[in-house]
Order: C-alpha cells, then structure tokens, then sequence
C-alpha cells in the first residue's frame, strides 16, 4: 500500500509542477479572472486544492495549523503559492513514508469527532487533487486553448512508474 502511495505523491508533485508552470505563464488578468467556478479563478482553485491539501495533513497527523475555510487564499502571488505548493508536497511525502495505512485516525470538525481508516482518507485526499486539476485544465483551456496533460498515465510512462507488470 505505501508503494502505491508513494507512486500518488510523485505523480502529485509532478502534475502540480506541470500546472504551476502553465499557471505561471498567465498574464496576470487572466490568472485572477472570475471564470465562475466554485473558487472563482486559476488562482482561487490552486489556493483550495493547497487547502485541502492542509487540511488532511493537520488530521493525519498535526501538519500545521489547517485553514479555516475552504476557500482562504494561503499566499496571494504565483510565487509565494508555487512556495507553499512545494512545501506541502514536501509533507504529503513524509506523510506517506510514516503512515500506518492500516491505522485509523481522529479529529473534530464544526464540534463532531470523526474517526476513520487512514488509507480510504488519503485516496480522498489525492482524488480531491485530482478532481480540482482537472478544473484548472479546463480553465486553462479556456484561456488559452491549451492545457498540460496531467493524467496518472501520462505520469507513469514519463517517469515508467507503475508501468512493471
């Protein structure tokens, strides 16, 4: 199971790179443009997939102080979020090295106690990753008539991770 975590976190790392890039190559309008999606731009999608990120790390194991709300801007320049993306991909990987998969884990939200397998929550955790950077691709898309291609397959015969029968 850590192998295939693992492989996650990589491919995480590795698309959010693809994406960064891409973001950053934006003009400035257009990165910031209201495209009415639920987190308005570019720039509101990369900062709550960050938040999310965060938000899962501080319950699996106090990464942090989590945000308060799913749409709190964690670093308002391309630069400075790039940074913070880095920083969390950081602990998403030592997360991973140090996980009990088969374990279970606790942690309050809005005054209810929650406990549950650590590994069905970290597959939720790379999922929701994947779900917004398919919304990026499209606001991408949208913008400029091109977006990078982030699926898992494209990562596993760029790097021949996962590729080994």
């Amino acid at each position: 199971m850590r192998k295939h975590f693992g492989m996650m976190g990589r491919y995480n790392r590795w698309a959010n790179a693809l994406l960064y890039d891409a973001a950053h190559a934006l003009p400035e309008e257009d990165y910031r443009r209201d495209l009415q999606v639920a987190f308005t731009s570019l720039h509101g999608t990369l900062n709550h997939i960050l938040v999310g990120d965060r938000i899962w790390l501080s319950r699996f194991e106090g990464f942090g102080s989590p945000p308060l709300a799913l749409d709190q801007i964690l670093a308002d320049t391309k630069d400075g979020l790039r940074a913070e993306r880095a920083a969390t991909d950081d602990a998403i990987d030592r997360f991973v090295e140090a996980a009990d998969f088969d374990g279970v884990f606790s942690y309050q939200r809005n005054g209810n106690h929650f406990s549950q397998p650590i590994a069905p929550a970290a597959v939720h955790m790379f999922n929701h990753q994947t779900h917004h950077r398919g919304q990026c691709h499209a606001m991408l898309t949208r913008l400029t008539g091109k977006a990078p291609s982030m699926d898992l397959a494209y990562y596993q015969r760029d790097t021949g991770e996962g590729m080994a029968l």
